[in-house]
């Protein structure tokens, strides 16, 4: 009795410590790989994740008495992410639009901007908004900039998941002009090469996520905001940022000049990013982005191993049911095999991971990434078994059996050895692939060796660089996968080659 009581005791006093710690913990959804000025990697020190957006999220927290925990989610998919409950709100530049509005509850405005077009110096055919409509113009996908540009009638628009790349193109001369966010434009449209005209007529409110149940937590974040507002927290992070401008200063009800002198992290990020560096100070740059990419490998790996021994066990049974099983257990496997190969993996990552909780199973990122890649190579893989069980001459069938072996057993010790011998190389060639595909699961928020590259390259400009880093890793991973298939397929070969 006395040890059932202690048991019990035990189990509430760690289901209340439990929900303490979930209560003291604000976690926050955004995208670092979307860059400055919002959130990224700090370009002196890529363990730590900076930009104003950051700050906002620490002041917050203090005024919340909870620890703010940053969540790492694709762009796209953090709105999904709050209403799945992957964290309490998102601070990532988020407009208040009608279609979010259906969705989630947002807080009072933080910050206010307006949209900058940006061309190149030697551009002559634009000169305003007005000339956009029959030029090519690149933006961020699901942005306020994109229902702009469609509105304005623009006929050839590029979207992109990161703020960089249309800067690129731009740069290329595969874009002739980008909108984006003004502080998006003042951070990465810098220098003799680019021309920003800044929108006025453009400008919005951009506020914190909250799903539309949490009332109490929005009413916490709206008070402590308006704190913040007060006190002149939120002008002074504006303004260390370079961002503090008239819009925002209206908001605030700030009659005084609007001043950013003081921008010391606008100058701090310029000149990390501008800084001409030598050789071997770029080769100890690199060797610091190991730790961060090294974890990244670490990820991929653990999620890899654990999708592909998935695929192969349940990729073996759907083999076995095809070939040895009646039609009624067979149509059902030929059926999940084709649906799997026919429809695409990121379609299945999403509706595992942001479609089965509408139906009651919530899978954690690390598993809906194993089940994913798991049930998807398990359709490959049950045909690679079938190939190379089916290759297996009838009549070995039929001998052991005559010679009184069951059927199970003349399947566990005749025909599977041979089947399996024959299938390694397409199998070591599908964990291969699988490990490169294993890049897709940074849509449902886990950082992985290519998100962790996405997040360096667009801090740095670096994509050669880091990119031949990143594929040298990706390259040590998988050779010892390939060596140690043919170590095997060697061994059990008939014939030494």
């Amino acid at each position: 009795m006395m040890k059932a009581m202690a048991s019990l005791f035990l189990t509430l006093s760690l289901a209340v410590s439990a929900i303490a710690q979930q209560r003291s913990s604000f976690a926050w959804g955004g995208d670092a790989e979307g860059g400055a000025p919002y959130q990224m990697p700090d370009p002196r020190d890529p363990g730590k994740i900076v930009g104003f957006e950051v700050d906002i999220a620490d002041a917050l927290g203090k005024r919340l008495g909870m620890e703010p925990r940053f969540v790492q989610q694709q762009w796209d998919g953090l709105v999904p992410g709050l209403q799945r409950g992957e964290y309490d709100a998102v601070i990532a530049g988020l407009e208040i639009t009608t279609e979010r509005l259906e969705k989630i509850a947002f807080s009072s405005p933080y910050y206010y901007s307006t949209l900058s077009m940006t061309i190149r110096l030697d551009e002559t055919r634009i000169r305003a908004s007005e000339d956009l409509p029959t030029r090519t113009v690149g933006t961020l996908k699901a942005s306020l900039a994109e229902r702009y540009l469609q509105e304005l009638g623009v006929t050839e628009i590029k979207t992109y998941d990161n703020q960089a790349h249309p800067y690129i193109d731009l740069v290329l001369g595969r874009l002739d002009a980008v909108v984006m966010d003004t502080p998006i434009a003042l951070y990465y449209a810098y220098g003799q090469q680019f021309h920003n005209v800044e929108l006025p007529s453009t400008r919005f409110p951009i506020a914190i996520g909250i799903r539309k149940d949490d009332t109490g937590l929005l009413a916490r974040v709206n008070d402590a905001l308006g704190q913040m507002k007060a006190d002149g927290t939120l002008r002074n992070i504006y303004q260390h940022w370079g961002l503090y401008n008239s819009s925002t200063a209206d908001y605030f009800g700030d009659r005084n000049p609007v001043s950013n002198a003081n921008a010391d992290r606008y100058r701090e990020y310029l000149a990390a990013v501008q800084t001409e560096r030598t050789f071997g100070e770029q080769l100890r740059q690199y060797l610091s982005f190991m730790p961060l990419l090294l974890r990244g490998a670490l990820v991929t790996l653990e999620i890899s191993i654990a999708a592909m021994a998935v695929a192969i066990l349940f990729g073996l049974m759907l083999a076995l049911v095809r070939v040895f099983g009646n039609r009624w257990v067979a149509w059902p496997a030929v059926a999940f095999i084709e649906v799997i190969r026919g429809t695409p993996l990121l379609i299945q990552l999403f509706i595992i991971f942001y479609g089965l909780p509408s139906l009651g199973v919530r899978l954690t990122p690390l598993w809906a990434a194993v089940l994913g890649l798991g049930l998807n190579y398990a359709a490959y893989e049950a045909e690679n078994y079938r190939a190379g069980i089916q290759s297996v001459p009838r009549g070995q069938l039929d001998a052991a059996l005559a010679l009184g072996l069951t059927r199970a057993q003349t399947i566990r010790k005749i025909i599977l050895p041979q089947a399996v011998r024959l299938v390694i190389p397409p199998v070591t060639n599908d964990f291969i692939a699988l490990l490169k595909d294993s890049s897709l699961v940074s849509v449902i928020t886990m950082v992985e060796l290519t998100k962790v590259y996405g997040q360096l390259a667009s801090t740095y400009y670096d994509y050669i660089g880091i990119g031949v880093l990143v594929a040298g890793i990706y390259f040590l991973m998988g050779l010892p996968i390939a060596r140690l298939s043919r170590y095997v397929e060697g061994r059990l070969s008939y014939m030494k080659v």
